[in-house]
């Protein structure tokens, strides 16, 4: 039975901090969820996807951009979050549901730098070997790629032109203590895609913020181990909302006693089954993440 001040104290980190979000001190803190499908914080409009801002060590980024752009500018708009003063934002992976609100961010925010998976014609552009060209000299010119005479590098183009993208695919310190991880999923429905995760280096451990986990929660734990042995929370999608339970239940035993995460703050696509799992297994180290929750970081 967890004592009143460790509940207090767990209650202390995601005591909802109304306009606080944009407007506080540099060296705050904490995450604020600015888009997802639960949570009852009044002005705000839940919607399929995952967006939070994240302020720590003096810098403010984006973790992904939610899903409708309307409804993703409105939110922040009711958080009072001014996108034009972020360090740099990043996007998890290529799905609609994580970057629907980036044209509102570029129209506010048109040089910012945006760090994003590294995929080959993917949508957020990029050059591409050319080594995919088998020259074939028996060919007529008109027959051959480019004439036959083929350019240095081939540009994939993206859906959002001039848009400063950055586009990782290995795991890199971007700051001191910030570092993004890259996996790629081995799952049906999302064979190779690439995803991002942003880790924070904190005094008492690593804060995980991840979007989908399309790779698998554990995958993404794993990556992160060239950065620090410990991780003390983990924010966002789990994508266990169409796991069966016995897995569920596996996993959720699995972060609390293999992998000891001190805190769990899940959402988006973690699922109604696995919330409540992660909230038995975890007790008080669960913490409750719906769309407005502030939530403050080590």
């Amino acid at each position: 039975m967890p004592t009143p001040a460790t509940l207090l104290g767990v209650l202390a980190l995601l005591w909802p901090v109304s306009g606080l979000a944009a407007t506080g001190p540099r060296d705050s803190s904490r995450v604020t969820i600015l888009s997802d499908a639960f949570g009852d914080r009044a002005g705000l409009e839940r919607d399929w996807g995952f967006s939070a801002l994240i302020e720590y060590g003096g810098r403010r980024i984006l973790f992904d951009a939610g899903n409708d752009g309307d409804r993703f500018r409105r939110n922040v708009r009711a958080l009072g979050v001014d996108l034009r003063r972020l360090d740099f934002a990043v996007i998890s992976h290529r799905h609609g549901d994580h970057t629907g609100g980036l044209a509102h961010l570029l129209a506010v925010n048109p040089t910012v730098t945006i760090y994003a998976p590294k995929e080959r014609f993917g949508i957020f552009g990029g050059d591409v070997p050319t080594t995919i060209i088998r020259p074939d000299t028996s060919l007529p010119r008109r027959m051959r790629y480019f004439g036959g005479q083929t350019p240095a590098t081939l540009s994939s183009s993206t859906v959002w032109p001039g848009a400063h993208f950055v586009r990782l695919d290995s795991l890199t310190e971007i700051a001191p203590g910030v570092a993004i991880v890259s996996t790629v999923s081995s799952s049906p429905g999302t064979l190779e895609l690439r995803e991002l995760s942003l880790v924070l280096r904190t005094p008492k451990g690593l804060v995980v913020f991840v979007g989908c986990s399309h790779p698998g929660i554990e995958t993404i734990l794993q990556a992160t181990r060239p950065y620090g042995d410990h991780v003390h929370e983990i924010f966002g999608g789990l994508h266990l909302v169409a796991t069966p339970e016995a897995s569920i239940e596996r996993i959720a035993r699995s972060l609390r006693d293999e992998w000891r995460v001190d805190l769990i703050a899940p959402g988006h696509c973690t699922g109604e089954p696995a919330f409540d799992a992660l909230a038995r297994t975890f007790g008080a180290r669960y913490v409750y993440a719906g769309l407005g929750s502030v939530a403050h970081l080590p």
